[in-house]
């Protein structure tokens, strides 16, 4: 048993590691909208963060562990070497992203590290990653995208109610917008949970579950609940160390919005986000979803050149390009190198 713990122990801190990462990554979608608008205060972000994360990882986050954990890469190939190179790429990643400010997906630098050591150990699940993962992370943002730009231009100007219209100086006036904006936020940070957990969880899991030989799926069940016990409180440590910094560029540095259209997006992106969760266990990525909100309010208020040009807007696609590849190479080449 001891042997088995010492293998575990450098797998176990680098997931550690990634969780405190994503959670500094993650509090930007959950929270930036209520941050945006100063309707709860910094101090109390990562506590709140950290317990719907972990609520939101034990009910509604098993598919998406089964899909990291065994859905792209057979359980067995989650040897102790394999998976800490698999964190060890996603953490750089995601750090390198927290450093400069831009909340970057812990979802596509997963898959693809872990399609990176795939690719190294000849076991890609192709079909998986080609025919349901990447078209989720095509169409989800352009969805989350078009509901907000249809909404704003076209519905939301037919309620003529103050309320709706309601910008911050006179968010006081509405204590039930501000409970409103308050409870999307949490709903976000549980879908977060829901979906981004199994990002640090699976991988562990898949390796416990080897070192002690267990290969079957009821098993598996709750070596992925243990894991998502060790993992989840992090995302809590994270939100507080790193989520202050990309928070403040996600709520305020794309465009100025109101309370309630702050809301509108969290709600909207949370579902879409809990539906790839709930019915394909598709690993997706929140950050993207939320931004999508954001420019869409911008391209309908600043036009799209406005936009685009926008110095925050551009570094963000640029990271979301280059953070995934480069932790799909950094693993393909130390897994071949190692193997």
């Amino acid at each position: 048993m001891s042997e088995v713990l010492n293998l575990l122990t450098i797998p176990f801190l680098l997931a550690m590691f990634l969780a405190i990462n994503m959670g500094g990554s993650g509090t930007a979608p959950a929270f930036s909208a209520a941050y945006g608008a100063d309707v709860i205060k910094r101090t109390m972000i990562p506590g709140l963060f950290g317990i719907m994360v972990l609520a939101g990882a034990l009910i509604a986050g098993k598919e998406v562990s089964l899909t990291l954990g065994t859905g792209l890469l057979e359980q067995s190939f989650f040897t102790p070497i394999n998976t800490s190179v698999i964190l060890l790429s996603i953490g750089l990643s995601l750090l390198i992203a927290n450093l400069i400010g831009v909340p970057q997906s812990t979802s596509q630098a997963s898959v693809l590290s872990i399609a990176g050591a795939a690719t190294a150990l000849d076991g890609l699940n192709t079909r998986k990653l080609f025919y349901e993962i990447i078209p989720t992370w095509v169409m989800l943002p352009i969805i989350s995208f078009l509901i907000i730009l249809v909404s704003h231009k076209w519905i939301f100007p037919l309620l003529k109610n103050k309320v709706f219209n309601t910008d911050y100086s006179h968010l006081q006036e509405h204590r039930v917008l501000k409970i409103l904006l308050i409870i999307s936020s949490l709903y976000v940070a549980f879908s977060i949970g829901a979906n981004n957990v199994a990002n640090a969880a699976a991988p562990i899991a898949s390796l416990t579950a080897n070192e002690i030989g267990i290969d079957t799926l009821q098993n598996f069940r709750p070596i992925i609940i243990l894991s998502v016990l060790i993992v989840a409180p992090c995302f809590a440590i994270g939100s507080s160390l790193l989520g202050h910094k990309v928070t403040q560029k996600t709520g305020k540095e794309i465009v100025e919005v109101s309370p309630f259209y702050a809301t509108v997006i969290a709600v909207i992106v949370a579902s879409l986000l809990l539906l790839a969760s709930l019915t394909k266990g598709i690993p997706t990525s929140l950050v993207q979803l939320i931004a999508a909100g954001f420019i869409a309010l911008s391209v309908s208020k600043n036009g799209f050149k406005n936009t685009f040009a926008n110095k925050t807007v551009k570094r963000f696609f640029t990271v979301w390009a280059v953070a995934p590849i480069f932790a799909y190479i950094v693993t393909y080449l130390l897994i071949a190198l190692l193997n």
